[in-house]
C-alpha cells in the first residue's frame, strides 16, 4: 500500500517506521515547509493519508487531502467544531475519511468499559465522576479527545449527567476534566467515581506511543478501498 505521511513528528516517524516494517511504501510526507506537496504526483499516487498534525492545520489539511482524492486517517484532535463538514464530505462529496480520537487498541478496549461502567453506575447517584487526563507538554489541546470520547460515553449512560467541563463542575449535570501537560507521556486517562463511602476508578496508562502508531497504520489499511466516514467500531467491531 502507498501512504502519505502528513505532520512528520514523533508520530508521524513512529508511523513511518511501523508502516515499513509493515511492508507499506511512504510516497509523500509532508509537513510546516513543504505543503504544496499536496499537489504533487506522489501525495495523489497515495492509497491513504495518515495524519497527526496540529488543531490549527488539520482541517486545511483534509481539504487538500479531498481536492486531491486521497482518502485520510485522521488522528489530530481540537478540531471538531468542523466535523460537520468533513461528514458532508464523505456522503455528499464522496470522500473517505477514518476518524478515531485514539488510535491504540487498548485505549478502545478502555472505551467499551467505560461505557459498561458508566451504565452500571447510573443506579447508584451517591457516586460523583470525574476525569484525569495527563499528557507531553507539546499536545495543545485540552482535555484531549480521548478525554472527550470518555466524556461522551459517561453522558450516553448516566442520567445525571448531561455535559463536560474543562478543570471543574459548572453544574452537578457536568463532568469536571482535570488535563496535565507535564514531561514527555504519552498519555494517561483515568475515570474516578467517587462516594462518601468508597471510590472507583478505571485507568488506561499508555507506555509509549508504538501503540497509537500501529492502530493508525491498521486503520490505513482498513480504509484503502472503501468510502464514507469510517471509525474504530466499523474496524474492531465490538
Amino acid at each position: 500500500m502507498k501512504i502519505a505521511l502528513i505532520g512528520y513528528g514523533k508520530m508521524g516517524h513512529e508511523i513511518e517506521k511501523i508502516a515499513v516494517q509493515r511492508g507499506h511504501t511512504v510516497v509523500s510526507i509532508i509537513d510546516v515547509n513543504n505543503r504544496e506537496d499536496f499537489e504533487s504526483e506522489a501525495f495523489g499516487s497515495a492509497d491513504v493519508a495518515i495524519e497527526f498534525s496540529t488543531p490549527a492545520s488539520a482541517l486545511d489539511n483534509y481539504r487538500k487531502c479531498f481536492a486531491a482524492g486521497v482518502p485520510v486517517v485522521a488522528g489530530t484532535t481540537g478540531w471538531l467544531d468542523h466535523m460537520d463538514e468533513v461528514k458532508e464530505a464523505c456522503t455528499k462529496g464522496g470522500q473517505t475519511f477514518f476518524y478515531a480520537s485514539n488510535y491504540s487498541l487498548g485505549v478502545n478496549i478502555f472505551f467499551v468499559l467505560n461505557k459498561y461502567l458508566a451504565k452500571i453506575m447510573n443506579n447508584y447517584s451517591d457516586y460523583d465522576v470525574k476525569m484525569e487526563e495527563i499528557h507531553h507538554i507539546h499536545k495543545l489541546d485540552a482535555p484531549s479527545g480521548t478525554a472527550i470520547t470518555l466524556a461522551e460515553g459517561i453522558i450516553e449512560n448516566v442520567d445525571r449527567k448531561d455535559g463536560w467541563h474543562l478543570e471543574t463542575e459548572e453544574s452537578d449535570s457536568d463532568i469536571a476534566i482535570r488535563s496535565i501537560r507535564e514531561g514527555e507521556v504519552p498519555g494517561i486517562h483515568e475515570i474516578i467515581y467517587e462516594s462518601e463511602a468508597d471510590t472507583i476508578s478505571i485507568k488506561h496508562d499508555a507506555k509509549s506511543r508504538k501503540g497509537f502508531a500501529l492502530g493508525a497504520v491498521v486503520a490505513a489499511e482498513f480504509t484503502k478501498g472503501k468510502k464514507g466516514f469510517l471509525g474504530m467500531n466499523d474496524m474492531l467491531n465490538f
